[in-house]
This record gives structure tokens, C-alpha cells and sequence, in this order.
């Protein structure tokens, strides 16, 4: 066994006591599609009362701070314009050190990324020909052709290209649709390289951006996708929280590879309000965790003992034995692991 491999870690009481500001991703773990996850904000509403920070962090930069805050607080979330942080206000931070007050950007997206970079003092413009001194780009609905050829004409010069974020897609009512990282692609293929520096997550600058405004000193990344927020925890050195809420099935996260495996995993917000023990190894390569016991077979099957009935314990010896199945057949990250009894028994319980 690698004893230098990442294992879940132990909290001394609640996560909220143990840290200061909780960095919330939203689609997946505060809500899903136009529904709040059921109990968030009761949950949200009592880490806030045991005096902790929540900043809502997202990639999205095509909404606006306030119109983010505005859908939250319809959802019954409390949250104020300012607890909102999103790739757009990062892009705009890293012009901002590059170039001073009122320096033209030329944007390519809507108006999350114009009201950012206005709130920065700089000038936003829509033409190569304004002369900008570098180029922003963000996902938006109305993102055209034009802008895009725009982009490519001024990043030939040379000047600096900021992307918002990569993800590759987004999520409409009517399946999955291109993305900022694909709109990415498309400049770059013109120009014939890629941007110089990315805001959104898994890169610090959308964590950073969010350091400066909540002035944490121990944030907590609660997050329910390993390659944008559990990642970028990993790249910033905080802890993370994985929530299973959203797209990251148990499965998921049993697979996990090392460089995106969280410090905590709970199948619900409820492990924000809890005590997390740690898994403890057996003689016998099993993993136990109140009255949970979990090994995984030669050919990587998981096997269950389950006396327990907190479906989390179960999560987190299944998550223990599977890595450390994992570094030892070097199958690290592949599809090896066949957790169908774990999710069976974990169902059972609910």
C-alpha cells in the first residue's frame, strides 16, 4: 500500500467548526435544475448560524453576481449579491493585475462578464479594432460567430487571452449544448494556440478571488464534481467535501484518482453538520466504519458486511477500501471497480 496516498481525513466535531467558509458550488449541490436539493437551505441557513461563511462559487460567467443571489433567495437560500463569486469576477481580477484602471478588454460573452470587469474599472469593447490590451472570454447564449472572429483577430497580435472557464459543455433543459471550453477550442483553432490563463475551476484564480472577498482563513470546498471543484480544492490546498447530490455517483468517487480525491464525502449537505470518523484498516484489508465493513476482491468486486444503518459510514469505508484497491493493482482511476453491492446496501438503508 502507498502510505503516502490521499485518505479521507477525521474532523474534531462538526465541519463547521473546524472551518471558517464553506465554498459552495451551485448546479448539483445547492440546487438541481430549478429545484432547491432537498434540505440545502435549512442546512446552509444552521452553518450560518454556528457562524459560518458561505460563498456561492461558480463557473457560470454569464449571470451576474445579483441575478445569481436573486434565484438563490427564491429558492428559500439566504444569500446577499456579495456571497456570490463567479469565473467572471476571477477573469476579471486577472486583467485587472495585468493592466491598469481603464484599459480596453475585449469580451467575448454577456453581461457576467461586463459587469465584472466594469467593477474592476476596466473598459469593456467588442471590436479588434478598439484597440483592446487583451481578451476575455465567457460563456453567454448570445455568443456569435462575430464575436468569436473578433477574438481571433485581436489574439493574433499577441495580446493576452483570459478564459472564464473550460467546461466543455453546459446544461440546457434540452440535454447537454456547447460550452465556454468548446467556444475555447473554436478560437484557438484559429489562432493556433490556447489561452494564456484560465480563471475558473479547477484553476486557482476563481478560489483565490474567493479567498480575497470572504477573507477565509480555513475554507471547506463543498463541491459534486471531481474535475472542477474537487480538483481545484486539490490545486489551492483546501480541504473538500464531495456531496453525491449531483453528478458524481458513489461509484464516481470510489474511482477517483489521486489528484481529485476529497478529504470528506457525504451523500448529502447533512455532512456539513457532521462529526466525520475515519475509516479504520483491519488485518484482514478490510475498511470498517460504524458497523460498516468493506472489502474489495481480487478482481475488484466490493464486498459489504453492513450492521450499520448511516448509509454515510458505508460511503466512507466503501471510498477507503476502493482506493486503496486501486494504488495496489495500479488501476488507479479506471472503470476496474465494481461497487454495485455498496450501492445496494447503502439503498437498503435510507
Amino acid at each position: 500500500m502507498n502510505q503516502h496516498a490521499h485518505r479521507l481525513k477525521a474532523s474534531d466535531g462538526l465541519l463547521t467548526s473546524a472551518y471558517d467558509c464553506a465554498m459552495l458550488d451551485l448546479d448539483g449541490v445547492v440546487y438541481v435544475g430549478a429545484d432547491a436539493v432537498e434540505g440545502v437551505p435549512e442546512r446552509l441557513a444552521e452553518a450560518r448560524r454556528r457562524g459560518m461563511t458561505l460563498a456561492f462559487v461558480t463557473n457560470n460567467a454569464a449571470r451576474t453576481p445579483s441575478e445569481v443571489a436573486r434565484q438563490l433567495r427564491a429558492l428559500g437560500v439566504e444569500a446577499a449579491d456579495s456571497d456570490v463569486v463567479t469565473s467572471a469576477q476571477a477573469a476579471a481580477a486577472v486583467v485587472a493585475r495585468r493592466f491598469p484602471a481603464g484599459a480596453r478588454v475585449l469580451v467575448v460573452g454577456g453581461d457576467g462578464l461586463v459587469a465584472a470587469l466594469e467593477e474592476r474599472g476596466l473598459s469593456p469593447v467588442s471590436s479588434a479594432d478598439d484597440d483592446p490590451a487583451a481578451v476575455v472570454q465567457g460563456f453567454h447564449p448570445t455568443v456569435s460567430w462575430p464575436m468569436l472572429a473578433e477574438a481571433s483577430y485581436a489574439i493574433a497580435r499577441g495580446i493576452p487571452w483570459i478564459a472564464s472557464n473550460l467546461d466543455p459543455t453546459v446544461p440546457t433543459p434540452r440535454g447537454l449544448a456547447p460550452g465556454n471550453g468548446s467556444l475555447v477550442e473554436a478560437v484557438g483553432h484559429a489562432v493556433g494556440r490556447g489561452p494564456d490563463e484560465v480563471a475558473g475551476k479547477p484553476y486557482r484564480p476563481l478560489f483565490d478571488e474567493t479567498v480575497e472577498r470572504t477573507g477565509a482563513q480555513r475554507p471547506l470546498v463543498i463541491g459534486d464534481r471531481l474535475d472542477t471543484d474537487i480538483e481545484g480544492a486539490v490545486n489551492c490546498g483546501a480541504d473538500s467535501l464531495l456531496v453525491t447530490t449531483g453528478v458524481t455517483s458513489i461509484a464516481d468517487v470510489c474511482r477517483a484518482r489521486d489528484g481529485q480525491r476529497p478529504d470528506y464525502v457525504a451523500t448529502t449537505m447533512a455532512g456539513l453538520l457532521a462529526e466525520h470518523a475515519a475509516p479504520q484498516r483491519d488485518g484482514e484489508a478490510r475498511w470498517s466504519l460504524g458497523g460498516w465493513r468493506v472489502a474489495v476482491d481480487d478482481v475488484g468486486a466490493v464486498q459489504v458486511e453492513a450492521d450499520g444503518s448511516h448509509g454515510d459510514d458505508g460511503l466512507r469505508a466503501g471510498v477507503a477500501a476502493c482506493w486503496e484497491w486501486l494504488e495496489g493493482s495500479g488501476d488507479e482511476g479506471d472503470n476496474a471497480i465494481d461497487t454495485r453491492r455498496l450501492e445496494a446496501a447503502m439503498a437498503d438503508r435510507r
